[in-house]
């Protein structure tokens, strides 16, 4: 079976569409098209995009979906991305948009944005892999901001949003009107300026390798400047004598001999500024520029979500691994958050018939109990307002914004009185769903806490199941439970006013060390 799907990027400063073949084999580019059109400098100096832009724009995409016939394409996904997330008047550019070409523009929040660019990167296979075993940071260079993504041992370990993109950057200078001979020098300022926190932050004990290029120009112009430069790999010297081709010429010069339009060429300098600083600042030795766009991850993301082929890399876990290393940022309790988190997921896995989520639900639960008290960071007495905050300010890549709600909420009321839909939803993005997913999650947790009152692991083993309009919490404890009895109806009625059930506690009591003693188990069993 042969699917036809068309990826439309409506980015700052270009529209692009490609139309992939998509089989158990894999995925096939069989046509790119693309329209230089500057939504950002209108958005990023007015907030709004002009009328005149506007009907370009959905003059472009009209163009787009007579192509998308002429494929016969099975789906399409059209995203905006930082311009149009950025627009005061993204609704009604979504409005015209649906009139006009009937197309459908679903706008990115940034960790979204970059989770895509990241599949892109993962859809060249062997190569990524090879390249993220070592210290590997992906550098997405876009007009509005700059992201950049650490990994290694094959694990996503933290990603930043720095708002310094080359249209940014153009626009500021603009209006300095600079000499040649500073230019370079002043954009190295303003990237200095975001890259002084982030390197204090992740880069301390970390050693950068490799650096994976993400950027419209660079790697289509590294192998043409000079026949001793490969496409998609360079060391980090052969990058400095590019740089230095460039600094030689004029932006008309590299536009003439690049076959590239004069108004690209002058993007072209801020980007490859932005790397230069990014190779010294890391100290990397390598470059892999693998040609990707932000249309090649949203391919390979609707291939992975209709598992039309398998994906050999698991996203879960670097969503997962982003979680874990926010919670260790701010100072919260692995050993607690880890007991937290295999707790509840027990307790969420033996109720599939009775809370009728899904695998997504069950990855928010999981991360909410990783980040549950990264609020102490801040405060001891405000614990869940101050992790909600810390949740709703942080982003993790893969998530939506509404995502990330969803979870600071179930932090919040946790410990917090839940409150109405009317009351919750006041200046928030949730539905009904969303309260009621929300709720479910809460109450899960609760009961998770609650087996564990005073951080203290006190049981090995937990076994969760649903009897009658019980929910048995069988466990296995050599320690006194008194403290976790007491208190642990506090938790009870929340989660029987959700579910239904009642949540039962039965301990086996287990006597010696499993180390160098015998366990032996007591004929009764603590039921409370």
């Amino acid at each position: 079976m042969i699917k036809t799907f068309a990826a439309i990027d409506v980015g700052s400063y270009e529209i692009g569409m490609k139309i992939f073949e998509i089989s158990k084999k894999g995925m096939k580019e069989i046509d790119y098209v693309r329209h230089r059109i500057e939504l950002g400098s209108d958005i990023y100096q007015w907030g709004k995009l002009s009328f005149e832009k506007m009907d370009e724009l959905c003059d472009v995409l009209g163009r787009f979906t007579e192509i998308m016939k002429t494929y016969r394409t099975d789906s399409y996904r059209a995203y905006g991305t930082s311009a149009i997330r950025e627009a005061e008047n993204t609704l009604i550019i979504q409005e015209q948009m649906k009139i006009k070409t009937g197309l459908l523009l679903e706008v990115l929040s940034n960790a979204e944005q970059r989770y895509l660019i990241y599949k892109s990167v993962a859809s060249k296979g062997e190569a990524f892999t090879h390249f993220i075993e070592k210290g590997t940071a992906i550098v997405d260079v876009g007009g509005g901001s700059i992201q950049v993504s650490l990994f290694d041992k094959d694990k996503l370990f933290a990603t930043q949003n720095m708002r310094i993109g080359i249209l940014r950057i153009r626009e500021m200078l603009r209006n300095l009107q600079p000499k040649s001979s500073h230019y370079e020098r002043l954009i190295e300022e303003l990237v200095d300026h975001e890259l002084h926190m982030f390197k204090k932050l992740y880069l301390k004990d970390c050693n950068i390798k490799n650096i994976i290029v993400i950027d419209d120009y660079i790697s289509y112009i590294m192998g043409k400047l000079s026949e001793g430069f490969s496409l998609d790999t360079i060391t980090s010297e052969q990058y400095m004598k590019f740089l230095n081709i460039l600094r030689e010429k004029s932006p008309e010069q590299v536009a003439k001999d690049m076959g590239i339009p004069e108004e690209n060429s002058s993007l072209l300098v801020p980007s490859a500024i932005c790397y230069k600083r990014m190779i010294e600042v890391m100290d990397a030795e390598t470059l892999w520029a693998p040609g990707v766009t932000l249309s090649d991850g949203m391919a390979y993301d609707y291939a992975e979500k209709n598992k039309i082929f398998k994906v050999p890399h698991n996203f879960e876990n670097d969503i997962i691994a982003c979680a874990k290393n926010i919670s260790k940022r701010y100072m919260g309790s692995k050993s607690t958050g880890t007991a937290l988190e295999t707790t509840a997921l027990s307790i969420f896995d033996s109720m599939k018939k009775v809370h009728g989520l899904g695998k997504r639900e069950r990855l928010l639960l999981q991360i909410a109990s990783l980040l549950h008290d990264c609020g102490k960071y801040i405060s001891f007495t405000d614990v869940e307002v101050c992790s909600y905050n810390i949740i709703m300010s942080t982003e993790i890549i893969g998530l939506s914004q509404k995502e990330r709600e969803i979870i600071a909420n179930v932090v919040k009321y946790n410990v917090q009185y839940f409150l109405s839909f009317s009351e919750l939803s006041i200046g928030s993005m949730m539905d009904e769903r969303d309260y009621i997913v929300i709720a479910k999650l809460a109450a899960i947790l609760r009961v998770a806490n609650g087996l564990d009152r005073g951080h203290k692991q006190k049981f090995k083993k937990l076994k969760a199941s649903v009897k009658e309009k019980q929910l048995v919490l069988s466990l296995d404890s050599e320690m006194d439970f008194t403290l976790e009895k007491g208190l642990f109806q506090e938790k009870v009625n929340f989660f029987e006013e959700v579910f239904s059930l009642k949540p039962v506690i039965k301990q086996k009591r287990i006597y010696g060390s499993s180390i160098n003693v015998e366990r032996v188990e007591d004929e009764g069993r603590d039921e409370f």
